[in-house]
């Protein structure tokens, strides 16, 4: 009896040979704050730096790579990802080096446990990160901001693979940030990011943290299947505005539904498909467009085929 390969499973056997891990047919849902979306076909975990160097010279030519961090900004749609899908889960990764009025991390380094760091070795400036879901990666490749700063305003350098396989030091102004957003190629993968911070009392960053905490569970849905911000503010205005003006502040589709805290935050209430969620996301485009003449632009990085 003879018996066939599947597609992934050739896949496989073409792909270079690294010292991370290969898993196939993973469910991207557990991956994501939404807990919807597809498979990814393969989904490579380098074991360090150089692996992910080695894997991006050596994989296939014009083999679908794509990266992932912690999904707290990201929608998979149900068809899953094609190709290789990356994540950065390795502790080489999530590295700390403390420098003069410096800090730099691993692009695997989760926001959230920012607050321990600055606390015990008294670290200013980056308090705002702490409140911001995520790892550090995905902060930079959103130029994620709140409360007045953003990631432009205190990154001093990225390392970066690029997709020769090529492993770079990058400059702030190479990575072009923007408001969330960059325009730095998409085949290059931030591996560790240099902070520039500043020396503070332990209590005053306590303190700051805590008030910026404070205001987004006041403001913003709490333990939802979320993504946070939805649609980009437009220049001079607010998105959660023109979506409440434009009546869009009620709409659900099936188990997605607009965040009755905040309408710039679309919910999974639990049995959403990403085909739900993207498209009420697209009704509230289209309506505030018929009502405002403005063309809202999705925050919410959309990955994946439909199914």
């Amino acid at each position: 009896m003879f018996w066939s390969s599947s597609p992934t499973d050739n896949l496989l056997k073409i792909l270079p040979h690294v010292r991370g891990t290969y898993k196939k047919n993973v469910p991207l849902s557990k991956y994501t704050w939404f807990g919807v979306g597809g498979p990814a076909e393969v989904m490579f975990f380098p074991e360090d730096e150089d692996d992910l160097a080695f894997f991006m010279k050596n994989r296939p030519y014009n083999l679908p790579t794509f990266i992932i961090g912690a999904g707290s900004n990201l929608l998979i749609r149900d068809g899953g990802i094609p190709g290789v899908v990356i994540k950065l889960d390795n502790k080489n990764f999530k590295k700390v080096t403390v420098g003069e009025n410096t800090l730099t991390l691993g692009a695997g380094f989760r926001n959230g446990s920012l607050e321990k760091t600055l606390i015990e070795k008294g670290i200013g400036g980056l308090e705002f990160l702490c409140s911001i879901p995520g790892v550090i990666g995905g902060s930079v490749k959103t130029n994620a901001g709140c409360y007045g700063t953003e990631v432009k305003d205190v990154i001093e350098k990225a390392t970066i693979v690029n997709g020769e396989g090529e492993k770079k030091t990058i400059g702030v102004d190479d990575l072009k940030l923007s408001y969330r957003s960059s325009l730095f190629p998409e085949d290059w993968i931030v591996t560790s990011i240099t902070f520039k911070t500043h020396t503070e009392k332990p209590e005053n960053i306590a303190k700051i943290i805590a008030e910026n905490k404070a205001k987004r569970a006041k403001s913003q849905p709490y333990n939802e299947r979320t993504a946070g911000s939805t649609f980009k503010n437009p220049e001079g205005l607010k998105a959660w505005e023109l979506i409440k003006k434009s009546g869009c502040a009620d709409l659900q589709i099936n188990g997605a539904k607009v965040s009755e805290k905040h309408c710039n935050f679309l919910i999974n209430t639990g049995t959403a498909t990403a085909a739900d969620i993207e498209r009420l996301g697209e009704t509230i485009i289209q309506r505030v467009k018929e009502h405002t003449s403005i063309t809202l632009e999705w925050e919410v990085k959309r990955m994946g085929i439909t199914k």
